[in-house]
């Protein structure tokens, strides 16, 4: 799979509805209580801890970060690019590295599931651009 083949977009497209289906509960204040209960009564259910208590100041970066990933989401639905698939894996690396600091540092293990998520689709978006990279690098260095 190269970063312009249907595979790669559809990957991107797909990327797109998961984060919209996952997040649009994040992007208000209202939706975002009943996604807060929801999360600390299922990772309580299954042993993985509960949410912090609900503040305003969490429910404010929530919406904040629901409403930015929401647009990003449709526009990935709406039209997938490749550029869009290498900018996404991106975002989902450095999601990556602060949902596992989270955890490191007593975060509830309801983000386990959201981790294992962000990891796969972030290296199935960056992987067919590392491989053209490295293509790229191994052909300007036989050409010299």
């Amino acid at each position: 799979m190269t970063p312009a083949s249907p595979a790669y977009l559809r990957l991107v497209r797909t990327s797109g509805w998961y984060d919209l289906i996952v997040t649009a509960g994040f992007a208000t204040p209202w939706t975002y209580a009943l996604v807060h209960r929801l999360l600390s009564a299922t990772g309580d259910a299954v042993g993985l801890g509960t949410m912090p208590a609900l503040s305003p100041l969490q429910t404010l970066y929530a919406n904040l970060m629901g409403s930015v990933v929401v647009v990003w989401s449709v526009l990935r639905v709406v039209r997938p690019l490749p550029l869009h698939g290498l900018l996404d894996g991106t975002a989902r690396a450095l999601f990556s590295l602060w949902q596992a600091y989270a955890l490191a540092h007593g975060g509830p293990g309801v983000l386990w599931p959201f981790l294992v998520l962000e990891v796969s689709f972030g290296a199935a978006q960056l992987a067919p651009w590392a491989r053209a990279g490295a293509a790229t690098l191994r052909e300007s260095s036989q050409g010299r």
